[in-house]
């Protein structure tokens, strides 16, 4: 039996990496697993040596003790990896296929899944519909920001590379479709955007540059990015997106000013809970986006909220905030007929199709989100430039499997 090492969380700013158990195909007793979890039998379930596994701005929030993550909890939902061992249930895949293996944990067998909605499992997290793996309130699956990791429904929920070869060679990209990249275009889908569209981004971190990826995918004419971060602005410049800083004048002058009219067809919200204020303060304001998005996006125009809402913030600023009572303005949403869109991306819909357009070259997302690979034991550091700001996506190399640039 191999050793294993995972990133861990430690309390608030602190996340370390550990050895811990390998493996099995039975989720045990341990930090975040509920009790209806425990001990549970997976012989539909594989053990994957981890070829790479991002961090997510998802981590961030509970690094920065913004949920109620325990102690101890292994963190990482992004994950691709090479299947070493599978369960008795397993039929469709093969001992060392590469998989991308989506952020939801999902059975394929209840009604959710069945109508396609795998964010919203029914039978992986006994408190509430929809799991994750490393993530608060989720099932207490472990993640995968690790060496080795078990994933259940393995014959439902895993992505086969058709070529091993092709596959690691642009597994910057291809890692991507775990949760980043689906996610953000899941976004721009349910705002609607297509053919001709203007949209609005609002965040310039990797979920909201792989929206604009996707926004340009899906026939956009104009993609503007929003963000308080100049560098990260200038990152997403450089990939042909209009930009702005809300706290430089009102976000519809702002808008006139590139488009020549005040409102865009679509936003998409890429920022979530955290978000601050349209001033140099830094204040937050967890409202400020939803509140934005319904001023600027036009009459009959869409919403699509892909970024993080909580129901228990420890950190927030407010009573009614801490359990995601928001002051919204909704009475103009609602004048204006807007539709809004929430919850988690639900990957399965959309992994197989970006995956084409990778292979074929048809998108760079690697290069748009400015993916940056460093080792399992540099994990704690990419955490720090992470919430430090950097455009950057970290990409974890537990095993010296990703080829040279």
């Amino acid at each position: 039996m191999a050793d294993n090492r995972a990133v861990v969380y430690q309390g608030p700013g602190k996340v370390s990496v550990e050895t811990i158990d390998y493996p099995e195909l039975v989720l045990r007793p341990g930090p975040g697993v509920p009790p209806g979890n425990e001990n549970r039998k997976c012989p539909h379930g594989m053990i994957l040596k981890v070829v790479s596994s991002n961090i997510c701005g998802s981590d961030q929030h509970m690094v920065r003790g913004r949920t109620t993550a325990p102690v101890g909890l292994i963190l990482g939902h992004e994950i691709t990896r090479e299947v070493i061992e599978k369960g008795p249930d397993v039929e469709n895949l093969t001992i060392g296929d590469i998989v991308s293996v989506p952020f939801n944990v999902s059975c394929g067998r209840c009604r959710t899944c069945h109508d396609g909605d795998t964010g919203i499992c029914l039978n992986v997290n006994p408190d509430r519909p929809g799991g994750a793996y490393g993530y608060v309130d989720t099932g207490g699956w472990p993640g995968g920001q690790a060496e080795y990791v078990m994933v259940p429904y393995a014959d439902w929920t895993a992505l086969r590379f058709p070529d091993r070869d092709r596959a690691l060679a642009k597994i910057r990209d291809l890692t991507m479709l775990t949760d980043i990249f689906p996610t953000g275009f899941h976004g721009c889908v349910t705002a609607g955007v297509g053919t001709g569209s203007t949209v609005y981004i609002a965040g310039a971190g990797p979920v909201g540059l792989a929206a604009a990826t996707s926004a340009f995918l899906l026939g956009a004419a104009v993609v503007i990015v929003g963000d308080l971060n100049a560098e990260r602005l200038a990152h997403a410049r450089t990939f042909g997106c209009a930009t702005l800083d809300p706290s430089a004048g009102p976000m519809p002058d702002q808008i006139a000013e590139i488009l020549g009219v005040p409102e865009v067809d679509a936003t998409v919200d890429c920022v979530g809970f955290e978000a601050k204020g349209h001033t140099k303060d830094g204040r937050e304001a967890p409202a400020t986006v939803l509140n934005t998005a319904m001023a600027i996006t036009r009459a009959g125009g869409r919403i699509g909220i892909p970024g993080l809402y909580v129901t228990d913030d420890p950190g927030a600023a407010d009573e009614d905030s801490r359990v995601g009572a928001l002051s919204m303005r909704f009475g103009l949403g609602w004048a204006k007929s807007h539709s809004f869109a929430t919850g988690q991306c639900p990957v399965l819909r959309y992994n197989r199709g970006l995956m084409m357009a990778i292979l074929n070259d048809r998108v760079q997302i690697a290069r748009n989100v400015n993916a940056t690979v460093i080792s399992l034991d540099d994990a704690p550091d990419g955490y720090a430039q992470f919430d430090a700001g950097v455009p950057r996506k970290f990409i974890l190399d537990p095993h010296g499997m990703i080829p040279a640039s």
